[in-house]
């Protein structure tokens, strides 16, 4: 029997700063969380000469003595800054760079997606000792219509800013068709922002968009009365089956194969809705082959692997039976496999960069 070594006084040191140092990102999200939820980043993104905690309080109408609070977390994290920090009311400012990540909903850097359903993803931590005994999880609807609100946020900036001008155009002959006038499904639609953009820019076309969300799918139909496209409609498939007569044209899926119960029987479902000539828009997160290579190669593989838990792969596992692939169970060589087990032949990645999917064109 290997005796464990002794106990290292620095080591200690460390290991336990590096502990609280991550305590400290969950706290920090919350603030976060509460900046952009009481409109804070917004103020301060409109105050060039920045501002005192006096005057963000009286712009965002809130108490100062919070506010003052607020912002001494949010200077000590680095994510505003203050020139002067000695004075007796110090001026805090927004960098260019944070404008655009935490108050500019429309540029592709927006990162407020995640942090608007963090109470949510941190409130799925009172299941989680149920669904580590009994192996299932719980479904995005168990975050509720603001687990719906915080994916649309997430995803969103970047497609509304690349999806038409950049991927579409990337795929053999599709952008053509579009034009023409073809039937795309977008499954796993979630609020439904991708079909309606679609939608918009494609007008001869008819795009359905199917998710088993019910908070996704009352914000997508929200968002189409307020949108007035008239070709895109949206379905439960528990209601409404996706055809199984080879009549689409183009197939999108976006971040949601990965948080299937039963991807593999989707792929065939897919394959089974597509025309021989058509196309299958593969949008997942971008993984490593193994386990090494992920926490290697990704900065994020923590958060991501996290996320996972909470979220994604409890998903993937919210019926007896699920394959769980969890956020980072996609990789380039096994959704090709899947694919290719399903009937696809044609399996290509798109030269597309983005920081955290990868894009995939497939054909029967």
């Amino acid at each position: 029997m290997t005796e464990q070594r002794p106990l290292d006084p620095d080591a200690l040191k460390m290991f336990s700063f590096g502990i609280f140092s991550k305590l400290e990102g969950a706290v920090t999200a919350g603030m976060i969380h509460l900046g952009d939820r009481l409109g804070l980043y917004e103020v301060m993104a409109s105050s060039i000469d920045g501002d005192t905690s006096e005057s963000l309080a009286a712009k965002a109408g809130l108490h100062e003595r919070w506010v003052r609070e607020w912002l001494h977390n949010q200077v000590a994290a680095r994510i505003v800054s203050c020139a002067d920090l000695s004075n007796n009311h110090p001026i805090f400012h927004l960098s260019p760079e944070g404008v655009a990540v935490l108050a500019s909903p429309n540029h592709p850097a927006y990162g407020m997606g995640m942090f608007h359903r963090l109470p949510q993803t941190m409130g799925s931590l009172n299941a989680m000792p149920e669904a580590f005994r009994t192996g299932v999880g719980h479904n995005y609807d168990s975050h509720g219509p603001e687990g719906a609100v915080g994916i649309e946020r997430s995803f969103e900036p970047w497609n509304q800013n690349f999806l038409i001008p950049l991927v579409i155009p990337a795929l053999e002959g599709v952008k053509e068709k579009l034009d023409a006038g073809v039937r795309v499904a977008d499954i796993g639609c979630g609020a439904g922002g991708a079909a309606l953009l679609m939608g918009s820019t494609f007008p001869n076309s008819t795009v359905d968009g199917f998710d088993i969300s019910k908070f996704a799918l009352e914000r997508a139909e929200e968002r189409k009365s307020e949108s007035g496209v008239h070709n895109v409609s949206f379905f439960d498939p528990r209601e409404h089956p996706i055809a199984d007569d080879h009549s689409y044209d183009l197939i999108c899926t976006f971040d949601c194969i990965h948080d299937m119960t039963k991807p593999t029987e989707m792929m065939k479902t897919i394959r089974k809705a597509l025309k021989n000539d058509g196309t299958w828009l593969l949008v997942d997160i971008k993984a490593q082959e193994s386990l090494e290579l992920n926490v290697s190669k990704n900065p994020m593989a923590s958060l991501l692997y996290g996320i996972s838990v909470l979220s994604c792969m409890s998903s993937a596992m919210s019926e007896a039976g699920g394959e769980g692939l969890g956020t980072l169970g996609l990789s380039a060589s096994r959704a090709e496999s899947m694919a290719r087990e399903a009937g696809f032949t044609q399996f290509k990645k798109l030269d597309v960069e983005h920081s955290v999917n990868a894009f995939y064109e497939v054909r029967p």
